[in-house]
This record gives structure tokens, C-alpha cells and sequence, in this order.
């Protein structure tokens, strides 16, 4: 939990408002309106909107652990623009509700006339009526319905030999992974190994940032382990939403303004693309103190995707880590220590931006299985991944300083995530002293 740190002065960068900045110059002006309006509005409506969350700051913790909704949390507002409209008309009063888009179908016209039937040759009528088909077709309407085919029951589906696979056999699911498939194992990683390279963010893209830096990105990143947490979101989905905001700003540049509506939206693409159920668009609104409008989120969303190109599905360090524990399974304890070393390196965008995903997995793994169980790198790892202990071994030591710095790192949401019985407590596990690998 920690205070906002991040501060704009949109003022005095007014003048240098880059391209994906300038679009949303009007939502700002959009806010003040409706400030404007909270305040000129009666008495009696000011008493129906319930008081603030205290101590909820933009970055800051999220206080109420109860989902809200929007329209709950005050009354309900429209939007005000003064653009393109008669001047005579006040700026404060509520526009008509119409629709943005409507779509009109052309319903068939109905003839009440009865058209007339075709004029038909008496002979050839006769010759119809007598003919054999007609006959067989009075005989078919004359014929009783087919009698029910006894089956077999519902518990004795499998005697029927049917090709098809069964999610769910006596009341119970099972559980399906598409990396234990091992027909496919080989395919899927070679598969990942091409894609991890083609949705690569840019690693020294903070260079040509012009105002935020690389603390601002860790405050965020930190933020949304946060945000996961609440509202019980996936790891998979973090890591989807950091490799967005990367990949993002290795394009754009962000006002350090606009760059917690970057990761709001990232994570609201992110949601959608992994969970089942993801968060509406209000929740992730009420999660930024009401910061930004949900015109702007959805805009915001829609530039993200825009950039990406729409390819949203980029490969995880949690998808590696995953294939790997698979193939040389390891404790519980070891696990989860890789699942932690992975995420911090998500904190830091230097050095780790610098390593491919299946990189960083492989050298959480030996860094995991060395400070647990005193192991390194296994020898079907080294064949299945193509990584060699020698290639890792840069990847490892940038990934044990981040590990012996941790306790003393200013964002410690992470640390506080794995400290909870699910995750066996890995983040109490001092880093040893020193690390060497044979």
C-alpha cells in the first residue's frame, strides 16, 4: 500500500503533448464540466451521493474490498460537450438520449390480395390427379410415426464406442492441460519460442520516454499486482497486461498523466483475452479514484489495440515456467519460489527487458531449484529448451541481485502476495548469500 508518487502538470506540458496524449486533452476538459456540474447541483441531490473513500489515491490501495458499481457509488451523470452545438444553449444542460447508432431493417411488404393461381390446362390437371405419385403421397400421410429407439442410459454412454472425448464422467470435470498433451508438447514450445520473439517489447524504450521514467513504471506494475489481487485475477493476466503496457510504450509516447489510463486499459485487454469472467469497465474506472472517465478507457483500449495490431497473444514467463515444470517436475516449495522470481522480474524493466521470456522462466527455475533443493539445470531442460547452463548464466545473475534486493525494494506488493500459504511463504526465503553454479 503506498501513496500516489506519480504527478502532472498538464499546464505546463500543454505545449509538448505528444500524440497519444492529445486525444484525451478533451476527457480533461470533460471532467472539470462534470466537477463544475457536482458542485452547482441542488442540495438535495448532493445528499443522495455517498461520501468519498477516503485515502484512495490514484496509485494508492484499494481500500473497499466490496465490488461497486458504478451507478451505485453516485448519481448518474451524462456527458457534457459544448462542441458543435447552438450556441444559445447552456453548456450545463443535459443532452437528449439518443442513441449513437441505430439500425433500421426494411420490414417485406404485406399484399392483403390474394394473387390468382396460374391458369392450367385441363388435361394436364386430370393427368396429375391420376398419376401414381399422388397416390404414394396420401399413402405417406396415412403411415404412424417411427417408435423410440431404446438407449442405452446416460451412465453407459461409453458402451456406445463415441469418438467423442467427455469433459465430464459421473458428475465429475477433469481437469484438461494442453501442455501434458505430449503429441503436441514439442509444437507448442517451438510455436512459443517464435512468438516470444515477434511480440518483444523494445528494452532501452525508456530512453526515449520524455516524461515518465523507469520508477513510474514499477509504481504501475505494482499497482496492478494489486489490482490482480483484488479482484482475484489469474498471474497469467498480469503478465499479459505488463508485456501490453511494454509494448505500448516502445511505440508511444505517455505523459506521465495518461500513463496509469495505459495499464488500466492494458489490464482491462488483458482480462478479457484470459479470464472467464473479467472485471466490467466501471470496476476498472472505480480502481483509478474515478481519474478517467470510461469514454476514456475504452478509447484508450481501442488505441492499445490499434498499436498492437491486435495480437494479444504473447508469450509468458508463466507460460515457460509452466512447460518446464512439466517436463522435470519439482516440489511445491520450488515452484512457487520460480513463480515469485518471475514476477519480480517483471517489476524491473532493466536489466530484464533484455531476456526472452523462456530466458527469464529457465533461470527462475535453476535459481529456484538451487536456493531449495541445492539442484540446477536438468539435463531434459537443457534438450528440451535449447538453453544451455552457459547461455543462462547472465540471466540468472541479474535475477539473484533482483532476488537479494527485494526486502529493500520500494514497491513490495509482490513480496507481500507470495507471503500467504498459497504460494508456501517463498517470499520469506532469504536469497543465499552466494550463488555459484558448477
Amino acid at each position: 500500500m503506498f501513496p500516489i508518487v506519480l504527478e502532472s502538470c498538464e499546464t505546463c506540458s500543454k505545449g509538448t503533448m505528444s500524440g497519444a496524449a492529445a486525444d484525451f486533452h478533451d476527457q480533461d476538459q470533460e471532467n472539470m464540466l462534470l466537477r463544475l456540474r457536482s458542485k452547482a447541483a441542488p442540495a438535495e441531490d448532493q445528499e443522495n451521493i455517498p461520501p468519498k473513500a477516503a485515502n484512495r489515491t490514484v496509485l494508492g490501495p484499494l481500500q473497499n474490498n466490496q465490488r461497486k458499481i458504478h451507478s451505485q457509488r453516485g448519481l448518474k451523470q451524462e456527458p457534457l460537450s459544448c462542441k458543435n452545438e447552438d450556441s444559445s444553449r447552456s453548456c450545463f444542460e443535459k443532452p437528449s438520449k439518443q442513441p449513437a447508432f441505430q439500425i433500421h431493417v426494411d420490414e417485406p411488404e404485406i399484399s392483403t390480395k390474394r394473387p390468382l393461381p396460374a391458369p392450367e390446362p385441363v388435361r394436364a390437371r386430370a393427368a396429375v390427379e391420376d398419376s401414381p405419385l399422388v397416390l404414394h403421397n396420401a399413402v405417406a400421410q396415412l403411415r404412424q410415426p417411427l417408435a423410440a429407439i431404446d438407449l442405452p442410459s446416460a451412465m453407459d454412454v461409453s458402451l456406445l464406442d463415441s469418438p467423442m472425448d467427455m469433459s465430464v464422467v459421473d458428475g465429475e470435470e477433469k481437469s484438461v492441460n494442453v501442455n501434458e498433451v505430449l503429441e503436441y508438447a514439442a509444437e507448442i514450445h517451438t510455436h512459443l519460442r517464435e512468438m516470444e520473439v515477434k511480440t518483444r517489447p523494445k528494452a532501452g524504450y525508456m530512453k526515449k520516454q520524455p516524461d515518465i521514467t523507469i520508477s513510474m513504471r514499477s509504481i504501475l506494475v505494482d499497482w496492478l499486482v494489486e489490482v490482480g489481487e483484488e479482484y482475484k485475477l489469474q498471474n497469467e493476466t498480469l503478465y499479459l497486461a505488463v508485456n501490453y503496457i511494454d509494448r505500448f510504450l516502445s511505440s508511444m509516447s505517455v505523459l506521465r498523466g495518461k500513463l496509469q489510463l495505459v495499464g488500466t486499459a492494458a489490464m482491462l485487454l488483458a482480462s478479457k483475452f484470459e479470464e472467464i469472467y473479467p472485471p466490467e469497465v466501471a470496476e476498472f474506472v472505480y480502481i483509478t479514484d474515478d481519474t478517467y472517465t470510461r469514454k476514456q478507457v475504452l478509447r484508450m483500449e481501442h488505441m492499445v489495440l490499434k498499436v498492437l495490431s491486435f495480437n494479444l497473444a504473447a508469450p509468458t514467463i508463466n507460460q515457460f515456467l509452466t512447460q518446464y515444470v512439466l517436463t522435470h517436475s519439482v516440489g511445491k516449495q520450488v515452484e512457487s519460489l520460480a513463480m515469485y522470481l518471475g514476477e519480480l522480474s517483471l517489476i524491473d524493466s532493466d536489466p530484464c527487458l533484455k531476456y526472452l521470456p523462456s530466458q527469464t522462466a529457465a533461470a527462475a527455475y535453476i535459481l529456484a531449484n538451487r536456493t531449495v533443493t541445492g539442484g540446477s539445470w536438468p539435463k531434459a531442460l537443457m534438450e528440451m529448451s535449447g538453453y544451455s547452463l552457459e547461455e543462462l548464466l547472465p540471466c540468472v545473475e541479474d535475477l539473484y541481485k533482483i532476488y537479494l534486493n527485494a526486502p529493500q525494494h520500494a514497491q513490495q506488493s509482490i513480496r507481500e502476495k507470495y507471503k500467504t500459504p498459497k504460494y508456501h511463504e517463498v517470499s520469506l526465503i532469504d536469497a543465499p548469500a552466494e550463488f555459484l553454479l558448477k
